[in-house]
């Protein structure tokens, strides 16, 4: 069983073998959502499965509200979280695992072409499942080819109907009141993802305020990769991170970004490192700064 990273060289062992497995494909773009799904159709591994971050892995949205916070679409169910890209229900998000056949016993293997930005949502997704048994592809779809890994653009076909059930959660998901119930305590440190000019307020292109919650660390998420496109190894990922936290407990961190998806490349890098598993502020910058009264800050943290 795969719970971090898999190497090309093990997952290409896995479907030479016959343990039941599902490979996601998990590609997308911010600016261009319908990309993701065009680069998957050009190319993917024989087989994936592709999951859309806007309309499998968030829950749905409605218009904006009178406050520019996003009001949520909730005829699928109460979402999990706020913000850009809020939580479905655990509910809704089994429902989808079924309809597209994931079942229990199958080990997951995620991948995308951006660094393990958008795939850590549906690693993180399906631990807060309840389900250990997935892996990011280290190096993602570009380490896959560069290994001489086929891909194909042939449509796959679709798949029987499963019953995933839900178990205990292996994530921690924390909510807005929370994070400003211990803004400030010792047993909170939050992690922020974001871009440094952006944790720094110094420019914003998607939310209505600038800055960061007070408190908050910056280490963007792409400090976590090396020049060869996988993740830095574990000894200099924990160096990192104890350097970031400077004595602060790594079991105290709540990570976070704009919309709770970049954040998790933080959160996978500290489990990878062995600093354990730590929790995620899905709602993140973009349900805080949302929220009439709550307190942001521009500049660094000293």
């Amino acid at each position: 069983m795969y719970t971090t990273l898999i190497s090309v060289e093990q997952l290409r062992q896995l479907r030479e073998g016959d343990s039941p497995l599902m490979v996601f494909d998990c590609s997308f773009d911010l600016m261009k959502p319908d990309a993701g799904a065009q680069l998957y159709a050009a190319a993917h591994i024989p087989g994936a499965q592709y999951a859309n971050l806007d309309t499998d892995l968030s829950a749905r949205h409605g218009l904006p509200g009178a406050h520019g916070d996003v009001v949520v679409a909730q005829d699928d169910g109460v979402p999990a979280s706020g913000g850009r890209h809020p939580l479905p229900s655990r509910e809704k998000f089994a429902t989808w695992l079924s309809s597209v056949g994931f079942s229990n016993e199958m080990q997951a293997v995620v991948y995308d072409r951006n660094g393990a930005n958008y795939c850590g949502r549906l690693w993180w997704m399906l631990k807060w499942m309840g389900h250990d048994a997935v892996a990011v592809l280290d190096g993602g779809l570009q380490a896959w080819q560069a290994a001489g890994g086929e891909v194909t653009d042939r449509e796959e076909p679709a798949r029987f109907q499963s019953n995933f059930v839900q178990g205990e959660p292996l994530a921690k998901l924390v909510t807005t009141d929370t994070v400003l119930r211990r803004l400030g305590q010792p047993d909170q440190q939050l992690i922020d993802a974001r871009a440094g000019a952006r944790y720094r307020g110094e420019v914003e292109p998607l939310d209505p305020i600038a800055g960061h919650i007070p408190g908050a660390l910056n280490r963007p998420f792409a400090d976590n990769i090396g020049p060869d496109g996988k993740f830095k190894p574990a000894a200099q990922l924990r160096a990192e991170f104890e350097a970031l936290l400077a004595g602060r407990d790594a079991a105290t961190v709540v990570h976070q970004c704009g919309s709770g998806v970049s954040a998790v490349p933080n959160l996978l890098a500290m489990q990878i490192a062995g600093l354990g598993t730590t929790a995620l502020y899905a709602g993140s910058w973009s349900e805080w700064s949302n929220t009439p009264g709550l307190p942001t800050r521009q500049g660094a943290e000293p």
